[in-house]
């Protein structure tokens, strides 16, 4: 009896160590499920502001969006944020809105950071890191590119300098 118990052992064995690592892998990457790809409309969001207003996409809607999520703990987030505030000041008259999503930072560590950069494009929080969850940001910073029409036309993961930023945002104002 003990020699047919061997391979069942072993079967079972198996199927705990793949179904581990799935389980390990869809944690720390992601599942994939609803996460967006090009051509996809955003998930929705509805984020309190450093304004103190509640922000949602919807308030956008006509306007391109570039949608940034960030930390002040992440160096390339802090390298890209100069470049940000330069675009935002150039492309907000032109329907162009730059939208920081800050992950899981309190108020008063924001607040002390935008004012100390000379940050002035709209910020919102991500307390919960709820956002980060729907659009399946893994690196930060993370930027989402949204057309006029609504749709997601590109996405960066990494640092983003002035040049390519300034690129990314001509061809949604000018597809």
């Amino acid at each position: 009896m003990g020699k047919a118990r061997r391979p069942v052992q072993v079967v079972i064995l198996l199927l705990i160590i793949i179904l581990g690592g799935y389980a390990i892998s869809t944690a720390v990457i992601g599942g994939g499920d609803g996460k967006p790809v090009i051509g996809d409309k955003p998930p929705a969001i509805k984020l309190l502001g450093l304004d103190g207003e509640v922000h949602t996409l919807n308030d956008y809607k006509g306007q391109a969006i570039v949608i940034n999520f960030w930390a002040t703990w992440c160096t390339y987030c802090v390298k890209e944020m100069p470049a940000l505030q330069a675009q935002w000041e150039k492309w907000r008259d032109q329907g162009v809105v730059i939208l920081g999503i800050n992950t899981g930072e309190d108020e008063m560590t924001v607040r002390n950071f935008t004012e100390q950069m000379g940050v002035n494009f709209p910020v919102v929080f991500d307390s919960d890191n709820e956002a980060v969850r729907k659009y399946g940001v893994v690196p930060m910073p993370t930027t989402f590119f949204v057309n006029k029409n609504g749709k997601i036309s590109s996405i960066h993961q990494g640092e983003l300098n002035l040049e390519s930023l300034n690129d990314q945002i001509r061809q949604l104002v000018n597809p």
